[in-house]
């Protein structure tokens, strides 16, 4: 039996950094406020490059399993080298790979990760690929009915209502950070999953996402209901979850359970590498927290905490890790 099966994404993360880029202000188009630029034509030497893994539920399967959990993916890889590397980093970091779906003549989802050391800026290139095709199939449900929890992460795929339909039906303890697929089905539409949900995380803007999603009347982003994170955790809240966390970056994160508020500063780390992965190890820490320390809120959001100031002193969103 498994303590947390997660599913979604495992990807691999191609680092290249180059210090020729430019950053162009560009204020007049408010969807692309900043533009990441190089020169037309150019060729550009790279200054330093670096493949490291990701993927939301590669991540928090990870962090699980360092915390000292013991951990399951389901995830679809694709039939080439990069599933190799992703399968081989599972097993270095003691994550049960047997419920993943190899997709036949079918790339691996990776990402190209372009940075400019000086100012920390990137810009990111993703390509789904193996992962838009994952299913749950009668092995994978199987693994989950004997699952103590599951960790449910963004998914790409068409099917992705049928493989939530499966999961929620199974009456496990479900913890859930949701994509941008679920996010525009509308808040309303979800509600049905969300009375499901132990835990539901999603940053700041992700909250104002979903509630706007279908809610005409808060379409106006001056709205003080959309700019108050308490608001934002209550509204969330009304739809079912039994507990809301919202993390807002530099300003810290807060969480709900319908009686009490509660926040927490970041933990600033000197050395800011990279913020890969920060969602997904408080998400993990937070997750394990809550069984580590029977529930306690407070505690749980202490380990997240310490995890994230951890993983954005290395780069990419597994090497820095707490291990317990």
């Amino acid at each position: 039996m498994y303590d947390f099966i997660t599913i979604g994404g495992a990807v691999c993360d191609v680092y290249f950094d180059i210090a020729k880029g430019k950053i162009i202000n560009n204020k007049e188009d408010i969807l692309e406020q900043k533009l990441f630029c190089f020169e037309y034509g150019a060729k550009y030497n790279i200054d330093k490059s670096i493949i490291t893994f990701g993927g939301g539920a590669a991540n928090i399967a990870v962090a699980l399993s360092r915390l000292g959990f013991k951990a399951a993916i389901i995830a679809a890889i694709g039939d080439d080298q990069f599933s190799k590397n992703i399968l081989e980093n599972f097993k270095k970091e003691k994550v049960e790979t047997a419920y993943c779906q190899k997709i036949k003549n079918e790339k691996s989802g990776m990402s190209l990760i372009i940075t400019l050391p000086r100012t920390k800026d990137r810009i990111i290139f993703s390509a789904r690929n193996s992962n838009d095709y994952l299913m749950i199939k009668s092995k994978q449900l199987t693994a989950l009915k004997k699952a103590k929890s599951i960790y449910l992460t963004s998914l790409t795929c068409k099917k992705w209502q049928d493989i939530f339909n499966k999961v929620f039906n199974l009456r496990k303890e479900i913890f859930w950070n949701p994509g941008h697929m679920q996010l525009h089905f509308g808040i309303d539409k979800l509600k049905k999953y969300l009375v499901k949900t132990k835990v539901f995380i999603v940053n700041q803007d992700e909250a104002i996402e979903l509630i706007v999603s279908n809610n005409p009347n808060f379409k106006n982003h001056k709205n003080k209901n959309l700019t108050n994170i308490k608001n934002l955790l209550k509204i969330i809240k009304k739809y079912g979850p039994g507990i809301v966390v919202i993390t807002s970056g530099k300003k810290g994160v807060d969480v709900y359970d319908g009686i009490k508020f509660y926040h927490s500063n970041i933990k600033k780390e000197k050395k800011l590498v990279d913020v890969a992965g920060v969602g997904d190890a408080f998400g993990a820490s937070f997750a394990a927290g809550l069984k580590i320390y029977n529930n306690n809120i407070k505690k749980a959001m202490e380990l997240g905490v310490k995890n994230t100031a951890l993983v954005v002193a290395h780069r990419g969103a597994q090497q820095g890790l707490l291990k317990l």
